[in-house]
This record gives C-alpha cells, sequence and structure tokens, in this order.
C-alpha cells in the first residue's frame, strides 16, 4: 500500500495528507481545495487559517490535533489511530497541515504508519512557509551574487531543544541563506552558535510573522541585534527567522516594486 493513482480526491478508506500552504487559502493547490470538498474526515493541525477550513463541505467531521510550544498537544499516536481508524470505516480521511506535509510537518512519520497499517495514502504538497513568508516580506531566498543557496531548519527537535544533530558552524561558514522554522522561542541560542561561528554580528535577519494573514507582520533587524529586538517587538507566532544577506533584499526591491499589500506592522530594529 502507500502512494495512490492521481486524482482530485480521495476515496473512501484512503488517507490524504493535504498541505495547506502558509494559511492564505488562495495559496492552496486546487487538489487540496477538492480533497477538502470531498473529505468525510479533516484531522488539521494549529497552522491552516480558518479561511481553508472554510473549504470543508458541510456535514464532514472537523477535528483539531494541532502541537503548540507550551500547550497540551494532541499526541502523534492519537492522531495516527484516528486517521487508520477513519479510513478502516470507509472514511475519506484528509490530514491537513500548515505548509507541506514532508519539511518538518511529521508527514513522512505518517505515511510510514499508514503503509504498516495497510491504508492507501496520498501526499498533496503544499506551498512551504520557506519560500512563502521570505516571498511575503519581499525577501528572495536565493538572489545572484548575493546567496546561491538555502539552508531549512528547524529551532527545535522532538525534545523542544535546539537539533544537536545542526552544524550551525558549517552553516554560519557557508554563506547561505538560512530559513529557521520554529524558531522564535530558541533565537537566542541560534544566534549564540552563529556568532561563535564568527557570522558577522551585522548579518541581516528578518522574522516574518503570519505570512500571507492579514496579520502579516516582518521585522528586519540583525544577528547581533534579533533577540532582544523580537523581544521588544513582542513578534507573535507563528514566526519564521530568515539569516542572510537576502534579509536586506527587501528594502532594495521595495524601491522597484509596484505597490505592496499593506501589512499591520512593518519595523526595523537594530
Amino acid at each position: 500500500m502507500g502512494f495512490l493513482a492521481a486524482t482530485d480526491a480521495p476515496r473512501p478508506g484512503e488517507v490524504w495528507l493535504v498541505g495547506a500552504g502558509p494559511g492564505d487559502p488562495d495559496l492552496l493547490t486546487l487538489r487540496a481545495a477538492s480533497a477538502l470538498r470531498h473529505a468525510d474526515l479533516v484531522l488539521h493541525d494549529a497552522l491552516p487559517g480558518r479561511g481553508v477550513l472554510r473549504l470543508v463541505r458541510p456535514g464532514a467531521t472537523i477535528v483539531a490535533v494541532g502541537k503548540r510550544k507550551a500547550v497540551q498537544a494532541t499526541p502523534q499516536s492519537a492522531i495516527i489511530a484516528r486517521m487508520v481508524a477513519g479510513a478502516r470505516a470507509q472514511q475519506r480521511v484528509v490530514r491537513l497541515k500548515g505548509g507541506d506535509p514532508f519539511l518538518f510537518g511529521r508527514g513522512g512519520e505518517e505515511a510510514a504508519a499508514l503503509t504498516e497499517a495497510g491504508i492507501p495514502w496520498r501526499v498533496v504538497p503544499g506551498v512551504t512557509a520557506g519560500t512563502a513568508a521570505p516571498a511575503a516580506a519581499g525577501i528572495p531566498v536565493t538572489h545572484r551574487g548575493v546567496a546561491s543557496a538555502v539552508t531549512f531548519v528547524t529551532g527545535h527537535d522532538e525534545t523542544g531543544q535546539l537539533p544537536s544533530s545542526v552544524d550551525w558552524e558549517a552553516l554560519a561558514r557557508s554563506g547561505a541563506t538560512i530559513v529557521a522554522f520554529m524558531a522564535l522561542t530558541a533565537l537566542d541560542a541560534i544566534a549564540v552558535r552563529l556568532l561563535a561561528a564568527e557570522m558577522p554580528p551585522d548579518t541581516p535577519v528578518s522574522i516574518v510573522s503570519q505570512a500571507s494573514l492579514p496579520e502579516e507582520s516582518a521585522l528586519a533587524t540583525t544577528l547581533g541585534a534579533c533577540t532582544l529586538a523580537a523581544r521588544r517587538a513582542g513578534v507573535p507566532t507563528p514566526a519564521l527567522v530568515v539569516i542572510g544577506q537576502v534579509a536586506a533584499m527587501s528594502a532594495v526591491l521595495a524601491g522597484a516594486a509596484p505597490a505592496a499589500t499593506p501589512r499591520r506592522r512593518d519595523a526595523v530594529a537594530r
């Protein structure tokens, strides 16, 4: 069991792992929207916006199974059990995840569990916040002559700590753009590691919060000042941190760009 043939919606007894994108329902793929309109059971995490959930057909069961730091979370085992039970009851199941299911979304774990249980599944890729959030702030994660590579990294592992498997010193030397997910509470530790590896303290940093939603904001700062700047600004979550020279491109491109969609707050902290 496993991958399904391409169709527009799940069939009874199937589970689709669907990427909801960064939050704006206009950024859903057509296949994701179709899956929501046909699903019998939707298990969604904490990130998809209300506008996305409005696409679920009337009569479908919607269950919040999200995880948020410092908030009681639904155990992963319970989420998997609910998916398997729904599929075995011949429901059309959608597991709705923020961004893309296979990028820091535990989609691989869930797909493996479904395969073990003999449940057919399919992944519907989503627009990841790793590119959508910087783009919303006017930041290209790569730019010729500025950054020729980008690294996506998580700010905490399954224990809630800074991942020990990440070579922060190598990242500091690489010259690549660093895009850090779920990194706001770990920002001080990340900055310390990068500064210790001799990344310059004036390296541009942008903290993009609630990207693509009406509450979207972007805080422009530097590696040496980012922790204090974020604390003073009271940056809300979810937020994504962009570290590298491209983070300064927002101001450069703004002068040549058409009128931008207004944000609630754009701030600069040095």
